[in-house]
Order: C-alpha cells, then sequence, then structure tokens
C-alpha cells in the first residue's frame, strides 16, 4: 500500500489553519510553515496561528437568510476547524458570530500543535516552494511577503492586483460613557452569544453627524507612496472618510445607519448611531463597527471623541491601512485551485480573491480536501454550485462559464468579493406562497426565495458529502 505522499501548506492564517486541519482530518501528514515571528507584517501583532487582524466578526450566523451564515452552516457540516474555534469562543453581537479574537487564535494554534499529523516550520519563504515539494498549497494571504510575491509574479507572468484594506479602533470599555450609549442590538435581534443588548450605541443629532463629516473631510489622512497611489479599495471595506467624500448620507445609510435603534433617552432613532462591538471576552475592549480609517492617528483621537459617548474614549488600537494582494485567478487557477503552469501548487484564502474571514477560511477548506485527496490518489468533485462553497470556488476559477470570450472577461473584471446570494444559480421555480400556504407579497418573497436558496445548498452539500465526490475527511477530535 503506497502511503499518502506528505502536504505543505504556506501560511497559518484562517485559510492555511484550516487547510492543514482538513488534510490532517484526512489521515494526511502536512508541515504547515508559518513566517511571524521570525518576520512579521505590518498588521499582524502576534505569532498565533489564525490571528484576526482587522474586526472580530465573522458576520451573519443566520444560514436561512444571509448568504455568509449559509457559508458558516456549510463549513460547520463540513468539519471546520475555524467555525469550531469560532463557536467555542463566541461574544455577544447580535445576530453575528463575533469572537475573542485572542482566545480565537490560541485555540486554533494549540490544535493544529498537538496534532500529531502535523509539523510545525518557522520560517520565511523566500522563493517559490523548493522543487520536491509535490503538493503545495500558497495561503499566504494578503500580505505575502515580497520575495514569495515577486517568484509568483515572475512564474505566473501576471502583475498581482491590489487593493487596500482598513483597520478599525478598539476602545477601552471603562472609557465609554454609558449615561450617553446604551447597550441595543439592531431591532433587539439575538445572535449566535447574544442577548439582543450586544452592541453600544453613541446617538448623533443631526449637527453632530454633520460637524462630524465636516471633521473627516478636512482630517489628515496616511500618506500613500507612488506606487500605492492608484491602488483600489475595495468597497466592502471603505474607509470611514472615504465614504464621507461619496456623499454626506452616505455613512447614515452605511456604518451609521440608525434604524431599529431607540435610543433610551428620547425614545426615537437618533439622526445617526456608532455601534461599538465587544471585542473580547472579558468585555474590556470594544471595536468601532464599520470605522476603518487611514486618519492619522492624531486625527483619530480628536474626531472620534466629539462622538457622543466617547469624549473620554481611550484606544487600545488605533485604526490602520495596510496593502491586500491578490491574484488573478480565473486565469491562473483550475476548478481544484491548482496553478495551471505548475499543478504542483496550489491557492487558498484571500490571495484568490475572495473576501472576508469566513470567504478565506472556505477556500483554504476546499483547497485541502483536494490537496488531501490527491495525496491519497483519491478523485474529488468540486462541490455544487448551488452551495456557497460551490458558488465562492465557482467565483474565483471562472468555474460557471463556458465560452473562452467569457472567461478572458471575467479575468479581467474580477474582483474580490464576498459570499453573497448573487453568486448562487437561481431557483428552478421561484416561491409563491410561505409553508402555511399563504401567498407572498413584497419583501417577504424575496425573503423566502434566500430561505430556499439556503434549503437547496444545504441540502445539496449534504449529498456532495454523503456521495463520495467530497474526499472522505476522518474527524479529529
Amino acid at each position: 500500500m503506497t502511503l499518502p505522499r506528505l502536504v505543505h501548506v504556506v501560511g497559518a492564517g484562517l485559510a492555511g489553519a484550516e487547510a492543514a486541519h482538513q488534510i490532517a482530518a484526512a489521515g494526511v501528514q502536512v508541515v504547515l510553515h508559518e513566517m511571524r515571528p521570525l518576520r512579521s507584517t505590518e498588521a499582524h501583532k502576534t505569532d498565533g496561528f489564525a490571528e484576526l487582524v482587522c474586526s472580530n466578526s465573522f458576520r451573519s450566523d443566520d444560514w436561512e437568510n444571509n448568504a455568509v451564515g449559509l457559508l458558516h452552516e456549510e463549513m460547520r457540516r463540513t468539519g471546520s476547524l475555524i467555525m469550531s474555534a469560532g463557536d467555542t469562543h463566541k461574544l455577544p453581537a447580535g445576530g453575528a458570530l463575533a469572537v475573542d479574537r485572542d482566545a480565537f487564535s490560541a485555540e486554533v494554534t494549540a490544535r493544529l500543535s498537538s496534532n500529531p499529523l502535523v509539523t510545525i516550520e518557522r520560517g520565511e519563504l523566500d522563493g517559490l516552494p523548493p522543487d520536491d515539494w509535490e503538493n503545495v498549497i500558497i495561503a499566504t494571504g494578503p500580505l505575502t511577503s515580497p520575495a514569495l510575491s515577486t517568484a509568483l509574479a515572475k512564474l505566473t507572468g501576471e502583475d498581482s492586483l491590489a487593493f487596500f484594506d482598513a483597520i478599525a479602533p478598539v476602545v477601552h470599555r471603562d472609557s465609554i460613557d454609558t449615561s450617553v450609549a446604551w447597550l441595543q442590538s439592531r431591532y433587539d435581534k439575538k445572535g449566535p452569544a447574544g442577548t439582543g443588548a450586544d452592541y453600544l450605541n453613541c446617538p448623533m443629532s443631526r449637527p453632530e453627524y454633520e460637524a462630524f463629516v465636516d471633521a473627516l473631510l478636512a482630517g489628515e489622512k496616511t500618506s500613500f507612496k507612488e506606487w500605492e497611489a492608484s491602488t483600489p479599495y475595495f468597497d466592502g471595506c471603505l474607509p470611514i472618510e472615504v465614504m464621507a467624500e461619496r456623499g454626506r448620507d452616505t455613512l447614515r445609510f452605511g456604518p451609521m445607519k440608525p434604524v431599529g435603534l431607540d435610543d433610551p433617552r428620547t425614545g426615537r432613532w437618533p439622526h445617526a448611531v456608532v455601534q461599538l462591538r465587544q471585542d473580547n471576552a472579558l468585555g474590556t475592549l470594544w471595536n468601532m463597527v464599520g470605522f476603518q480609517t487611514k486618519l492619522k492617528h492624531a486625527e483619530q483621537v480628536s474626531i472620534f471623541r466629539t462622538i457622543p459617548g466617547l469624549e473620554n474614549a481611550e484606544f487600545a488600537r488605533l485604526g490602520g491601512l495596510h496593502r491586500n494582494t491578490y491574484i488573478n485567478s480565473p486565469r491562473l487557477l483550475d476548478r481544484s485551485l491548482r496553478l495551471k503552469a505548475r499543478p504542483r501548487l496550489r491557492f487558498a484564502g484571500q490571495i484568490t480573491g475572495v473576501e472576508g474571514y469566513v470567504e478565506s477560511a472556505a477556500i483554504g477548506l476546499l483547497a485541502g480536501r483536494f490537496a488531501a485527496a490527491e495525496a491519497q490518489d483519491l478523485p474529488s468533485t468540486p462541490p455544487p454550485a448551488t452551495t456557497a462553497l460551490g458558488a465562492l470556488l465557482d467565483h474565483i476559477t471562472g468555474g460557471h462559464l463556458i465560452a473562452a470570450d467569457d472567461e478572458r472577461a471575467s479575468a479581467r473584471s474580477f474582483q474580490p468579493m464576498n459570499i453573497n446570494y448573487g453568486l448562487l444559480p437561481d431557483l428552478d421555480a421561484q416561491p409563491t406562497h410561505d409553508e402555511s400556504g399563504a401567498r407572498l407579497k413584497g419583501p417577504e418573497r424575496g425573503r423566502e426565495k434566500k430561505r430556499a436558496m439556503s434549503r437547496r445548498a444545504l441540502a445539496d452539500l449534504d449529498r456532495w458529502l454523503c456521495t463520495g465526490a467530497a474526499p472522505v475527511i476522518k474527524q479529529s477530535a
């Protein structure tokens, strides 16, 4: 009997950690390479695996009505380490799944470090993986080291695309004025670890909001190097001052929307609201939701202290800006995430052109399963396009396209993407009645369509997992 071939995973972020777990769970030996702490990045603070460098939220956990919640559920059913650790260390966050970032990272690090099939090697890869590494997953994320980025650019003949991600500030809880800020989730919605009162809300009147926008527009920003000047932002993670530049009410319809939040002092919705979400299990740190920024640190302190309830705010971390890179996946990768020019190399995570913690881990999950199957000379089939996992895979590999012209167009216009229902195929028949037989009207028809797509996704996922089309995973403890 031939022993499975060793798999190398480069990068121990969310995608790399998930890939290594899936490989080991299949009974295949894996070497997990991580350059930190020998070489760090401008965004990381620790040497732990799966460190969350921006938000601590995995976003909505509602699998029936939200595409990212559906992805959560699919990953749970597929034995995800990232979801298991997230569920273990969840924090109150309304309908979202937020985690204690330090405990979460420690859990992932401990579980991989203690797995006898996982070997951890610390050190930077100063170029392409050695030729004798026959089965490799590159999951180096958006902060891939310059040496590896240069080697990949030479290999593919493509310039890496780039965009910027911004980081939101974190505030010490005891410095927030709770005579002004109040605890409430939007519409009192409870979530995975929530009570319906999971966010601290700082209300703004119209004059306060207008003055705040003026300050954002006038505030001194981080300057760019010459090569950074033309790099676009990802629309799902825009700095607040960039949003303000797009229109004075943009923030009120974005991260500062007041709907569903009743100021106890007035009984009404404020003109705008700044929300803070618990960032650690102790509840001592809270992050400013959606407040990623490229303002200089001194400007952040002075401007954010004009927010009612934050006049005396003490910041555990101020916002920042870092460069993300991703490859032109529809042109470069095949359906099992292998580099067409060098099939021994697979890619996973944010470098493939997905956006978001969960999406990155999901691609790591698939890459790990594909690599484990190849190591055991087993067939593997991508998940159905009707699932969130399959839809993400199709987005980054162009698997939903048939004509060569469509493929070329997709490669030219390729942009990072969060999971959304628009990536899944439409239903064969649109829902017209609810479960009780009542005819659906207006918004309820759209909600029922999402629920129907989610139910279809999970049914198709379960069939994929049971038919042998998916690599068999021996779930570890």
